[in-house]
């Protein structure tokens, strides 16, 4: 149903150094550097995910109540992930744990430099 995703950064070579180091853990790599951009995704396959200045020029802001959910392959992934994502200069919102939304739902929640916020999540819902 998403063919992709775009989370708007002030700082692409900080969100660069945030999301490699925070996507790493999933599974995904940057597949893609422009000069105003970056994409992420499975090695080999399509970039989902963009990293990008906003293309009208003006500064990007964090959607309130948008979260991309990033699925996991393990909880260890997950804790790998809020922690590599926050010392990358991320932000905590959630730390890695069981969520009420089903008997294994287990994820991880973070802002990213630029404050849009993401999660990782292992288990079914």
């Amino acid at each position: 149903m998403i063919r992709y995703i775009t989370l708007g950064t002030n700082d692409l070579p900080r969100a660069i150094r945030f999301y490699d180091a925070a996507l790493a853990p999933l599974g995904l790599c940057r597949l893609v550097t422009e000069a105003g951009e970056a994409g992420y995704g499975p090695p080999g396959g399509m970039a989902r995910l963009w990293i990008t200045r906003p293309f009208d020029g003006k500064p990007a802001t964090a959607g309130n109540g948008s979260m991309p959910a990033l699925t996991a392959p393990s909880r260890a992934a997950v804790d790998d992930f809020h922690a590599a994502g926050l010392a990358q200069g991320g932000f905590d919102e959630g730390a890695p744990g069981l969520r009420p939304y089903g008997p294994d739902f287990y994820a991880a929640y973070l802002r990213d430099p630029d404050g849009n916020k993401l999660s990782a999540v292992c288990g079914a819902a």
